[in-house]
């Protein structure tokens, strides 16, 4: 880190920020000292709470959400967002805690896509939460997602028809 800092090689900063290394207070205080850092792709184009999500390190990804909680809608590699990790794993608590700081970040069109093809429960989270969101967009949010395209043009009904989930139709 102290060669790092001389050099000024900002490609071994996120050796300093993994969270997998377990010194969360250290990383969050680098943070702290320079919140770019927090924004900033580094290792094969994903952000420190990317990092932390794919190591399992939950207490820093909710360190993250408290100094801000935008991070969850920084797309890292492919444009892939923090909430997008949740959907994959099915984890529904962090899916509540992520919409709780963002709600905007239902608005991620990758989200409803990915969990009809990969996680049947994790959409049953998003229609859920968008049922008894008091957001001021909530009402827009129960109709238009399902209309949404992914790259390839499909809509979540398309995408479920193609995947053979009656459930989700």
């Amino acid at each position: 880190m102290i060669e790092a800092a001389r050099t000024g090689d900002i490609a071994s900063y996120p050796f300093v920020l993994q969270p997998s290394a377990g010194h969360i207070d250290f990383m969050m205080e680098m943070i702290n000292l320079k919140p770019s850092f927090a924004r900033k792709l580094y290792q094969a184009g994903f952000t420190p709470m990317h990092l932390a999500l794919q190591n399992n390190r939950i207490q820093a990804v909710l360190r993250f959400l408290k100094f801000d909680e935008g991070l969850i809608r920084v797309k890292g590699k492919w444009g892939l967002t923090p909430l997008y990790h949740g959907v994959r794993t099915g984890d529904a608590d962090l899916l509540f805690k992520f919409l709780d700081v963002s709600p905007e970040a239902i608005e991620d069109v990758t989200v409803f896509h990915i969990s009809v093809k990969d996680m049947f429960e994790a959409f049953q989270v998003l229609v859920g939460w968008l049922i008894r969101s008091r957001h001021e967009a909530a009402q827009r949010w129960e109709k238009e997602p399902m209309s949404w395209e992914d790259i390839e043009g499909n809509t979540v009904l398309h995408v479920a028809a193609i995947r053979n989930r009656p459930r989700v139709c």
